[in-house]
């Protein structure tokens, strides 16, 4: 026996060191190939537009003048989406076509991509509140001070001036297209995550299935890379390009009230989009797997024996075939017997809550970088495609390529993925001490006297522009040459202006300076010498805790799979995401931009009445509840990890107790067992499809 078993050795050893060919080849075939490079492609593009969606968030309340929150619900409506059909694909989708399932996905989303940009075409031109009409053809501008003065109502609220062009305004809500276009974009990407990965899960070799999934993963990192780039570039361009003239603009891409071109990206997304769905639909129901090295031909009772071989115990069959009725029939049984394993509900649990706090952070970080530190959307947008995401993707990709190389069990990876969060939860903290002080805007965070005071509508009226009839709603802001910024000409007490477009002068302000004869531009005042100095140090440290946090995307993705059953895989990663898209993607959003409303300082106004988009935050709030709120919620999801450790290691010790009793039952002792085992997994490939070819002697038992 023991002469046997060194010669096994010997064997095996030799294989190892290249003296004996190896029965099989662990590099994937061209089908599996081709099925990576398709799956990357529409992992990039669902990616892109995901990420051009939230880069356009301030762009698209401006344009439709509404609040976060309603942000909130048209961003969460791709989650709705996904609810609506995720189950259900989930789980039949893996015994269909997968790869087709995946390119009527892609097309879905295409079509949603194209339907979001709709609502430009079909709407008038983007009229930006001010508070100083222009005459044509005229040298002589209009006085920003109208004489008269200001008398209050009978309930204590100031006059309102009557709005212009209301008649003309649709009464249709035309945001509506574009919460429609994401519901069916969230409906399209639905098959692409849950069977791609299954499918790859599938086909790969145990020790090469981590890293093919964060070689994807990390594609679908890179997408967002390319779509805060395009959402850099079109935040540039004015909204109705080629329809106005640009030296007539008094705004520039850093005012509150600057609207880019947002609806070229979605064009350009849904074109990529499509483009990403015509692979699949070339490929198999079932991919090939790599064939051997050499042309011997295997005998009748090799081939017998790969062919009855069990399967390792992550690997699934994905090709018997049932009728609908008996899918139907076990989907119920399935689904309870996976709502009873309690690693996977500690698991589900706890990616639901850290996913609340990660989808709202990242909805709304690039509004953060505008607000706080007094950024454009332009470079907002830059700073988190150049800087952030690919510090995300290199995270991932190298959480894939530690889990291969460390040979990370079930218990190994869960223990990375949150050590890495914790440590990147640490470093998060660090983020409240750096502040920025409140814009100084005169009667909004600063009185006429130069006091810090809170937003009160009645301190926009002083006796320096008590001789004006000025509008408290309008949000037309200049700098005087004090160096703060007053809400409108007119509240500035300005009686003159001269030039025209940005290049506009308001002369004889009188809340300016005492003597009355100050000037003003147009515009907020550019005081932002405290944040441009620490502006750098939250993007070092944005990017430091983004690698690390992401270290352990794979790792816990990878976890997600191997804890379950592999019949339960697919049903597994289909419910997972249908939780997190219910329960995270959809609700935060929402109760995020909720929170944010509730710092807004002055909002604006829409022409026929009622609340439009923010125009300016108080900071320090803004600050305290966006970090606050982030980091609370991930401090809940490191205390339900404590109970999933204990059950983990108790399931993996009754795993063990069970495969050595198995071993010895099933084997006759655990040596032969443990020779059987060897084999089944040199041969991991051959045991899922019987070959055509075998190499030599060496794969006989």
């Amino acid at each position: 026996m023991e002469d046997r078993t060194e010669q096994g050795h010997a064997q095996e050893n030799g294989r190892r060191d290249g003296t004996a060919r190896e029965p099989c080849s662990s590099s994937p075939g061209p089908s599996l190939k081709m099925f990576l490079m398709a799956l990357s492609f529409a992992y990039f593009a669902k990616a892109l537009s995901g990420s051009y969606m939230k880069s356009t968030i301030t762009q698209l309340e401006r344009r439709f003048d509404i609040p976060s929150y309603l942000i909130g619900v048209i961003d969460g409506s791709f989650e709705i989406g996904n609810l609506l059909v995720i189950a259900f694909v989930s789980y039949f989708g893996a015994k269909l076509h997968r790869p087709k399932v995946i390119a009527v996905g892609c097309v879905l989303m295409s079509i949603g991509t194209f339907i979001i940009a709709l609502p430009h075409f079909i709407i008038g031109r983007y009229e930006f509140e001010t508070s100083v009409r222009w005459v044509e053809n005229s040298t002589l501008n209009p006085s920003p001070c109208p004489l008269g003065s200001v008398d209050l109502t009978r309930d204590g609220k100031l006059p309102e001036v009557p709005a212009t062009g209301c008649e003309s305004e649709s009464n249709l809500s035309m945001w509506i297209y574009v919460l429609l276009g994401n519901v069916l974009r969230g409906i399209g990407e639905t098959p692409v995550q849950p069977l791609g990965i299954s499918y790859i899960d599938d086909f790969a070799s145990e020790e090469n299935a981590a890293l093919y999934v964060g070689c994807v993963q990390t594609i679908s990192v890179v997408g967002p890379v390319f779509g805060y780039l395009l959402g850099s570039l079109c935040a540039k361009i004015y909204v109705d390009i080629g329809f106005v003239k640009m030296e007539t603009l008094t705004i520039t891409p850093a005012d509150a009230r600057w609207v880019g071109a947002w609806w070229l990206g979605y064009l350009i997304a849904g074109v990529i989009t499509l483009f990403s769905a015509i692979p699949f639909w070339f490929l198999p129901r079932s991919l090939p797997i790599p064939g051997p090295r050499g042309p011997e031909e295997c005998t009748a009772e090799q081939k017998s024996f790969m062919k009855n071989a069990p399967l390792l115990k992550h690997k699934y069959s994905a090709d018997e075939h049932t009728s609908f009725i008996e899918m139907a029939k076990d989907f119920i049984p399935s689904l309870r017997i996976l709502l009873g394993h309690p690693v996977y509900l500690i698991y589900l649990c706890v990616t639901i809550i850290q996913l609340n706090s990660l989808i709202g952070m990242v909805t709304y970080k690039p509004k953060y970088i505008e607000q706080h530190f007094r950024q454009s959307a332009s470079k907002a947008n830059f700073l988190m495609g150049v800087i952030n995401i690919p510090a995300v993707a290199l995270g991932m990709f190298s959480g894939g390529l530690l889990m291969k190389r460390l040979k990370l069990n079930i218990m190994g990876a869960a223990k990375f993925a949150f050590g890495t969060s914790l440590i990147g939860y640490v470093l998060s903290l660090f983020f409240f001490a750096m502040s920025c002080e409140n814009a100084k805007v005169a009667g909004v965070t600063l009185s006429y006297n130069r006091d810090e005071i809170s937003y009160d509508r009645h301190t926009l009226f002083t006796a320096c522009n008590s001789e004006c009839f000025c509008s408290a709603s309008d949000w037309d802001p200049v700098c005087g040459e004090n160096d703060i910024t007053y809400v409108t000409p007119c509240l500035a007490g300005c009686s003159g202006s001269a030039g025209s477009g940005k290049n506009t002068v308001f002369s004889n302000c009188s809340c300016v300076g005492a003597a009355g004869n100050f000037t003003a531009s147009t515009g907020q005042c550019p005081d932002k010498d405290d944040c441009d100095r620490m502006f750098p140090y939250f993007l070092a440290l944005s990017v430091i805790t983004s690698f690390i946090i992401s270290l352990g995307g794979t790792p816990g993705y990878m976890f997600l799979i191997r804890c379950i059953k592999p019949q339960l895989k697919s049903l597994a990663l289909g419910f997972h995401a249908l939780a997190t898209r219910t329960l995270a993607g959809i609700p935060a959003p929402i109760y995020f931009g909720a929170i944010i409303d509730t710092t807004c300082l002055k909002w604006g106004q829409k022409r026929c009445g009622g609340i439009g988009a923010c125009r300016i935050y108080n900071t320090t709030a803004y600050r305290t509840a966006y970090l606050g709120l982030t980091l609370s919620l991930r401090t809940i999801s490191f205390l339900i990890c404590i109970p999933g450790f204990i059950l983990l290691s108790r399931q993996l010790k009754e795993e063990e107790r069970n495969a050595i009793h198995g071993a010895v039952v099933n084997g006759g002792t655990e040596l032969e067992a443990l020779r059987k085992e060897e084999f089944m997994i040199s041969n991991v490939n051959q045991l899922q499809q019987m070959p055509d070819n075998c190499t030599d002697r060496e794969t006989r038992l």
